[in-house]
């Protein structure tokens, strides 16, 4: 905890002590943990909410997705949403409270028309609500970001999902540094990067310290953090690796490593922290609200009650344009 405070790395020992912590030290690793947390966001918790413009159709093989071209799993397909769907999404996202709107699309890359109708919907958006928007439309090209960033995106989501090391396993439609090297253009097109991993996916604890200080390298401004929702479909069907107090030890392990950075608990949350849900935003500061890309969150009146219970609040971007 001192050494997060003060800015300094923990070593890889005190890494692999986090995740080997005894459950019965659980508490006050947490109590740790949040101290980091408190020192950089107080008891403030952000929202955000996601909106899949895009379902399957994708070309790419990650063993994790339901979306992916390897996948049988019956899930809903469509094409791209329309601008006006989209920005009617902001809406819903304005009322729920939430702070951040994501627009997510299958695929690998976005297409000439689909950045076209992005774009569109953003500017309208940025105009009616004071929100902060989040793309999230698979690998870009250097020009495709800067044009996100003429239309007001401010922050782009790319995930590094899982190790370098790791990497291999779990897709080979592209490689972790075709990942790496999307993060890096949001990042000079003057976006907020937004990078995260997936827990879970049998990867050991050295490849869950190297996704965190891959994170750190990144200088990822907000870190999402999942846990495997295994789908019936999949190339990890059946998977089931994670434990509660597990998921809170990585937890705890991303503040430690990234102290300053937005730590979002994400998708899996419900079905892998269970009735321990609440204890996760000691470490993290930030959650998901609403639904994921093709699995159900729970209602998010549950969300902003768990917030209230915990003695905590909603960070607001502006009370006076979010109707609760």
């Amino acid at each position: 905890m001192e050494k997060s405070l003060n800015g300094e790395e923990i070593t890889d020992q005190e890494a692999f002590e986090v995740l080997n912590c005894p459950d019965d030290e659980l508490l006050n690793l947490l109590h740790q943990a949040y101290q980091v947390r408190k020192a950089h966001y107080g008891n403030k918790v952000k929202l955000n909410m996601i909106v899949n413009t895009k379902s399957g159709f994708c070309p790419e093989n990650c063993g994790y997705c339901s979306q992916s071209r390897d996948s049988s799993a019956p899930i809903q397909k469509y094409r791209m949403m329309d601008k006006d769907t989209i920005v009617k999404g902001a809406e819903k996202a304005s009322k729920m409270g939430s702070g951040t709107y994501c627009i997510v699309a299958s695929g690998r890359g976005p297409s000439k028309r689909e950045l076209d109708i992005v774009t569109s919907a953003v500017k309208e958006i940025k105009e009616a609500y004071d929100m902060r928007v989040c793309a999230c439309l698979g690998l870009l090209k250097a020009e495709q970001a800067e044009q996100l960033k003429d239309a007001g995106v401010d922050r782009y989501n790319h995930n590094i999902n899982t190790s370098e090391n790791h990497h291999d396993e779990i897709t080979t439609s592209h490689t972790y540094h075709d990942r790496v090297g999307t993060v890096n253009h949001a990042k000079e097109a003057g976006i907020s990067p937004c990078s995260g991993v997936i827990v879970g996916m049998k990867e050991t604890k050295r490849d869950v310290i190297d996704m965190a200080r891959a994170l750190k390298t990144l200088d990822a401004d907000s870190i999402p953090v999942n846990f495997l929702h295994a789908i019936d479909g999949t190339a990890l069907e059946g998977t089931d690796e994670l434990s509660p107090s597990y998921c809170l030890k990585v937890l705890c392990l991303f503040r430690f490593i990234n102290p300053t950075k937005e730590i979002r608990v994400s998708g899996g949350r419900e079905v892998n922290l269970r009735s321990l849900q609440p204890l996760s935003l000691y470490p993290a500061n930030s959650i998901f609200i609403g639904d994921y890309l093709t699995t159900d969150g729970q209602e998010s009146t549950e969300d902003h009650r768990m917030i209230e219970d915990l003695g905590f609040e909603i960070d607001v971007v502006n009370e006076d344009k979010v109707m609760m």
